[in-house]
């Protein structure tokens, strides 16, 4: 037997729990929990098991290949380089900088060498057509972090383990392993929480599987947090609940917050959001009295027409009840790498410029994907001709998929780095594929700000690099470096990304440089497999705010202009509105080439509640037609009272059949794309962010 024993961290999602994996002859022969790792203590889901599917798959490239009259061909690593690098300068020089666009999925966050190598190409660039999956997800919710806090990334995360009282709103830890929460074991830490006297609340229009545990759930109409939201914060106002403590000084804007917000009473919230009046208050009460409380808001609130205003109202919450900071409340990490203090700190920026066609503004560097398929093709000055994908599927991910599908077609050139044939990249010209995650290393640079705990762990690589193959980063490099060649100008520095990692692990506030005791560097959380802990949460505000004088801004003025928008719309009309969900064995668009994960009982079907179905004639198992603004799918129905009267529910990321395009087993995957209904003109007018939740659709019977 040749058996060894590797450790490291799944990538899969924002979990980022520790594995253990056995390895003999090259195969990967178990994927279990680490015991040993602080974080995550032993706990998986069934997506780490993928990890050896995705090694093992025939179906994942593993040389570039290029389309020759409509045909793939391989091709070697040096002539794709050199045609990707002649194709994005000559475009550039030709229609301007901005003519070269980049789109960043979901998973490059979760591999450390696109987050600290895709300057080496972007910055020759020099492009401002940037789209990420940031704004088709969490950007409110890290926008109002920077207006408030003064960072992008310093995000406030519910201390699970020592609270008494939680209220989550438009999230599903059950299944997502939290979200700009990284919290594994989610189902232990609520059953602990329960264990010890404490409540969780869910407020959702589904009863999620969170919501299947909490002690209480509560139904509520799609898109309306932001008026229950609102009217919490006015029963705190009227029944003298509000107590700031400790961090009182430093708020600045309360009383204009709170004058801003009276017309968003707890009897005009009832009637738009389907909760009571009594309801509301009593909600308030215990949250407000409670020996320690969180309010955490996440994917639901954020994909609505209000997202932005829905995620303040979650800081504000806490902040009012003293909640923020605190042990047991929304608390603020202290990584290793420091992304809000260290010295690559990039605290954002909003609306610096914005998109030619719908003047949406760009946060931090990146504009709404919303925008994306009307930028390339609209004519003008500015038109986006070339396009770089890393690590996504936007044709399934993003609104009016069917739309972007089109769009990607016209371009001039598309190159992908991706090792997947996808409903995307098959309209690149270009493929270059990675190697596979357990063929390089990694560390968690992105996630961990948003860990439940301060922890460092590295993952060396579990398999040599396969001989011509390429890491993500080194493909960013080769590009760059081909780019700045072309351009006549010198390219960035190469540097290994365990050189960058030792110098954040230094400069961090463990670190040698910061005179801490650990004097922390690569090689010492190298010599950790399990990950170095440092701890749980303690109190870090005011000093780590990004402000420079230490204030937290209560009321931001593009919110407070922005509640005439909501104080505008009218109690919803009837009609069915869409809403997404998720299950834990699905990530996004990408993990259904595995059947382990999509096998079992279906789970592509739409939800319709009992009265609804009967109203259209519909029947369990049947199928039926559902239509939005912009396209129409069909698929299974699935008869529930697991949502509410008045809403459907499709789940993102399925939809592999279109074009006539062969998608590996997906392609014999069931199930529609709810991003050919989802809209890209129903947005967060304030923030640009896609409002995927709420969609008003209709809903007819298919006879069979």
């Amino acid at each position: 037997m040749t058996e060894s024993t590797c450790y490291r961290v799944c990538h899969i999602c924002e979990a980022a729990c520790g594995l253990e994996l056995v390895i003999d002859e090259g195969e990967v022969v178990s994927v279990k929990g680490d015991p040993k790792d602080p974080l995550s203590e032993g706990h998986i889901c069934p997506k780490a098991v993928a990890i050896k599917d995705i090694h093992e798959d025939p179906d994942r490239l593993r040389k570039p290949i290029k389309k020759v009259d409509g045909q793939w061909q391989e091709t070697s690593w040096s002539d794709a380089f050199d045609l990707v690098a002649e194709k994005l300068v000559a475009i550039g020089q030709q229609f301007g900088n901005n003519s070269v666009a980049g789109y960043f999925g979901n998973p490059s966050v979760h591999n450390w060498g696109m987050v600290t190598h895709a300057p080496n190409l972007f910055k020759l660039l020099k492009t401002k057509s940037r789209f990420s999956a940031t704004s088709v997800d969490q950007l409110p919710h890290q926008l109002i972090c920077y207006w408030m806090y003064g960072h992008q990334v310093l995000v406030p995360v519910p201390d699970i383990d020592r609270t008494q009282f939680m209220i989550i709103l438009g999230g599903n830890p059950l299944a997502s392993n939290g979200s700009l929460w990284t919290v594994p074991g989610v189902r232990h830490r609520i059953k602990a929480l329960q264990q010890r006297g404490g409540e969780l609340v869910v407020v959702d229009p589904r009863r999620s599987e969170t919501a299947e545990i909490a002690d209480q759930h509560l139904f509520i109409q799609p898109g309306t947090d932001a008026w229950l939201l609102l009217a919490m914060i006015n029963v705190l106002k009227e029944e003298g609940l509000i107590n700031t403590g400790r961090l009182g000084p430093n708020l600045a804007g309360v009383d204009q917050a709170l004058e801003a917000i009276s017309e968003f009473t707890p009897a005009k919230a009832a009637q738009h959001t389907g909760i009571s009046e009594d309801n509301i208050r009593d909600l308030t009460r215990r949250f407000a009295k409670a020996e320690t409380a969180v309010v955490y808001g996440r994917m639901g609130i954020s994909v609505q027409e209000y997202g932005a205003i829905c995620q303040w109202a979650v800081q504000l919450l806490n902040i009012l009840t003293g909640r923020l900071d605190e042990v047991g409340g929304s608390m603020v990490s202290l990584p290793a790498v420091d992304m809000v203090k260290g010295p690559n700190n990039k605290p954002g920026h909003f609306a610096a410029w914005k998109t030619r066609v719908r003047g949406l503004p760009e946060f931090g560097g990146e504009l709404p994907s919303v925008a994306l398929a009307e930028e390339i093709t609209t004519p003008g000055e500015g038109q986006i001709k070339a396009l770089v994908t890393a690590a996504g599927n936007p044709v399934l991910s993003t609104p009016n998929g069917q739309n972007l599908d089109e769009a990607l077609a016209k371009l001039d050139f598309m190159v992908s780095i991706d090792f997947y044939l996808n409903e995307t990249t098959q309209h690149a010209d270009v493929i270059l594929p990675p190697t596979s995650p357990l063929e390089h290393d990694h560390y968690d640079i992105a996630l961990m700000p948003f860990a439940i705990r301060n922890v460092a762990k590295y993952s060396p690589a579990i398999f040599d690099k396969p001989e011509d193959t390429y890491h993500d980063w080194e493909i960013f490099v080769e590009l760059g470096n081909r780019v700045a060649k072309l351009l006549g100008r010198d390219p960035m520095p190469a540097f290994d990304p365990t050189q960058i990692l030792d110098m954040g692990l230094q400069s961090g506030p463990y670190g040698a440089m910061q005179g801490h005791e650990a004097a922390l560097n690569f090689a010492k959380v190298k010599e950790n497999p399990h990950g170095v802990d440092f701890g749980p949460h303690e109190p870090r505000l005011p000093e780590r705010l990004g402000h420079g004088d230490q204030m937290i801004q209560c009321a931001p003025e593009p919110l407070l202009s922005d509640l005439a928008r909501l104080s505008s719309t009218e109690v919803q009309e009837q009609g069915l509105k869409l809403i997404g969900r998720r299950h834990v064995r699905s990530n996004n668009s990408w993990m259904h080439n595995y059947q382990r994960l999509v096998k079992g009982k279906p789970r592509h079907q739409l939800m319709i509640h009992p009265e609804d179905a009967s109203a259209l004639s519909l029947i369990d198992g049947g199928r039926a037609r559902i239509v939005s603004r912009v396209g129409a799918v069909e698929t299974e129905v699935h008869i529930t009272d697991e949502v509410m009267p008045g809403v459907v529910s499709l789940p993102h990321g399925w939809g592999h059949q279109r074009n006539g395009v062969k998608m590996a087993i997906a392609q014999e995957t069931p199930g529609v794309s709810a991003n050919d209904l989802t809209d890209e003109c129903f947005i967060d007018a304030l923030s640009g962010n896609a409002a995927l939740n709420g969609v008003p659709v209709n809903v007819e019977a298919i006879d069979v």
